[in-house]
């Protein structure tokens, strides 16, 4: 059985890079895994680095009211996306974790 691919829309895009980008820098620390996982993300969800530089651009409040109209099933996407690269450097940062919270909290509200 095929694993059913789910397409973005452009501003979804640029509202999960935002979320990522901000998950990967929020304990200060880049890491090696951290950087391979976002590089696979770019090939998953089809963006690349001149694109995390748009996301960057985003207000966070913007990138959340985006995530917030996203169907459920985009959401548990984006859910898993952000476990992985919270876990991808062999353990989720107290700060990850906080971030995500707030995240997952906020586009399901």
């Amino acid at each position: 059985m095929q694993e059913e691919t789910i397409t973005f829309t452009l501003a979804e895009k640029l509202a999960i890079v935002h979320v990522i980008n901000s998950v990967i820098l929020v304990d200060g620390h880049v890491h090696n895994g951290e950087i391979i996982a976002l590089t696979q993300l770019m090939k998953q969800i089809d963006f690349d680095s001149n694109f995390i530089m748009q996301a960057r651009n985003i207000d966070s409040e913007q990138a959340i009211l985006i995530l917030k109209e996203m169907p459920e099933k985009k959401k548990v996407n984006l859910e898993s996306i952000l476990e992985m690269t919270a876990i991808s450097d062999g353990f989720k940062h107290a700060k990850e974790n906080s971030l995500m919270t707030y995240i997952f909290e906020s586009m399901n509200k």
